[in-house]
């Protein structure tokens, strides 16, 4: 059997430009022309292969983009969106009907935990939140209603690591969907070869790798595809998370470096997490051995990208957290921001930022530390004089 290769799989296709560009034609157009009306019917009608309608729709620009990420996860097809919760809730609400039920991650992004929560209520869709690593307790939570579970590969901001064969196994039983957000593991995990049924991304993070857009990604398979842009009922036609075909031509030319960005901001992330362990901080990171879920992540990788390239460390309180990230940023570590995949390092305390959609008592369930922050680390060329700074702010505020 053919070893699944992400990376190979994207350098494998031949995408050129309309005069034989080898950088894709970027399309400036929002509708397209048709040299018979029948032709343009048969393609509302979603019988026409190869043709654009509306840009809305479909455009060239945004299909070389989904060509080349349905090659990377080896899905048949996939969609690209404005936004990575664009891609969520469109998959989510083009699978579920009022009075459905889902099976989510307690330990998940903010924005979609409220989503989940707060948001399907409008359609009385009900949610039950799990712990991820407790499969017993996700086909415990399975319903007659139920319509999927809802997954991240690791998740954030714990970084626990989801059984995805076992998950996929439970879906396949009770004959739901798994749908995996591999944001954080691109290149490293490959969902779909482990059995989800659709796999979502914010292109924002690592796949872009520059936060100078924002996008998103379903991947999956044609006829999933397909229903979405259907002109009748699909979420993504009709509720229009369309991606900037500009927008989509420069993450495009990014994802040809994605394997050489992965590798570089694993080797970081296994360099500070090693060192922040040294000090007797507690750490949480798939790649040190005493990691709960350590030896599955192995299972699951592809070997040669490392263990991703986001950290956490425990600091107990928000306060020191808040003080250590502020001294970080001035010694010029890297930036107290939101969001992760950049070329320098990012970090957040996430019970206050991205997870602060969840509630206290919630956060308190699920093991979210007041005092976490989530690091995304950079591409740093020195990563041993990032730590000696980062040790240095740490004796300095007599944290350890």
């Amino acid at each position: 059997m053919k070893k699944f290769d992400p990376a190979s799989n994207i350098q494998d296709l031949l995408q050129f430009g309309e005069f034989g560009d080898v950088n894709p034609s970027i399309t400036d157009s929002a509708t397209y022309t048709f040299m018979e009306a029948k032709t343009m019917v048969d393609t509302f009608q979603g019988e026409q292969e190869g043709c654009f309608l509306y840009s809305r729709h479909w455009n060239p620009s945004n299909k070389y983009l989904a060509d080349a990420l349905a090659a990377m996860e080896g899905t048949q097809s996939a969609w690209v969106t404005a936004s990575g919760m664009g891609a969520i809730t469109t998959a989510i609400l083009q699978l579920c009907d009022t009075g459905d039920h889902i099976v989510s991650s307690i330990t998940t992004y903010g924005g979609t935990f409220a989503f989940l929560s707060n948001y399907l209520k409008k359609f009385n869709i009900d949610v039950s939140f799990v712990d991820i690593t407790r499969t017993d307790q996700v086909e415990k939570a399975i319903r007659k209603n139920t319509k999927l579970i809802y997954t991240e590969s690791v998740t954030n901001p714990l970084l626990q690591v989801s059984d995805l064969p076992a998950l996929s196994g439970i879906a396949q039983k009770h004959n739901v969907k798994l749908l995996v957000d591999n944001t954080f593991t691109p290149m490293i995990i490959s969902p779909a070869q482990f059995g989800a049924d659709i796999v979502l991304y914010s292109l924002t993070k690592f796949v872009n790798g520059k936060n100078d857009c924002v996008a998103g990604a379903v991947c999956a398979g044609k006829s999933f595809i397909d229903s979405l842009a259907d002109v009748n009922t699909g979420s993504a036609m009709l509720l229009g998370p369309i991606l900037d075909p500009l927008r989509s031509s420069g993450i495009h030319k990014n994802l040809h470096t994605l394997h050489i960005r992965m590798q570089q901001h694993s080797r970081n992330a296994m360099y500070l997490a090693d060192k922040f362990a040294g000090t007797g901080l507690r750490v949480i990171y798939p790649g040190l051995p005493d990691h709960p879920q350590h030896s599955l992540m192995k299972e699951l990788m592809h070997p040669g990208f490392g263990f991703g390239g986001m950290i956490a460390i425990d600091l107990e309180t928000s306060e020191k957290a808040s003080l250590l990230m502020e001294s970080m940023q001035k010694a010029g570590v890297g930036y107290l921001a939101v969001s992760l995949g950049y070329f320098k390092t990012l970090f957040s305390n996430s019970g206050k930022s991205t997870s602060s959609e969840v509630p206290d008592d919630v956060q308190k369930e699920m093991g979210l530390s007041e005092g976490l922050i989530r690091f995304s680390v950079g591409l740093d060329h020195n990563i041993e004089r990032t730590w000696e700074i980062i040790h240095d702010c740490i004796k300095k505020l007599k944290i350890i």
